[in-house]
């Protein structure tokens, strides 16, 4: 299994970016994709979540408005497109899978992507 996060760089304050996340050799298609982002220091924070049975997404209060997740075509692959980007963005995104969305939301994942790192200059 491997997930694949890419798409962070250095961005300014208004700006947007987009990640990708791409999974492969996921044990079962059924599976639920969600975005966190960490602070050097602080706690994993839960941004997004796509459920695979709808598509339908959820958001963290600090994102809604600002952040789309949206899966690429019928894959196991998502984008999270982020716009108005402030300084306090600035994080490790991490994107990572699991079979029970609950769960998952929680951070309790059945895998993790290595994390692509976000910086808003102010």
């Amino acid at each position: 299994v491997q997930l694949q996060a890419s798409g962070g760089g250095l961005v300014q304050t208004g700006g947007s970016l987009r990640l990708s996340c791409v999974a492969s050799g996921l044990p079962s298609p059924n599976t639920h994709i969600a975005w966190f982002r960490q602070e050097p220091g602080k706690e994993r924070e839960f941004l997004a979540i796509i459920n695979w049975r709808d598509d339908s997404t959820d958001y963290a209060d600090s994102v809604k408005g600002r952040f789309t997740l949206s899966r690429v075509n019928t894959g196991n692959s998502v984008y999270l497109q982020m716009n108005s980007l402030k300084p306090e963005d600035t994080a490790v995104y991490y994107c990572a899978t699991g079979l029970r969305y609950p769960s998952l939301r929680l951070g309790v994942a059945d895998y993790w992507g290595q994390g692509t790192l976000v910086t808003v200059s102010s």
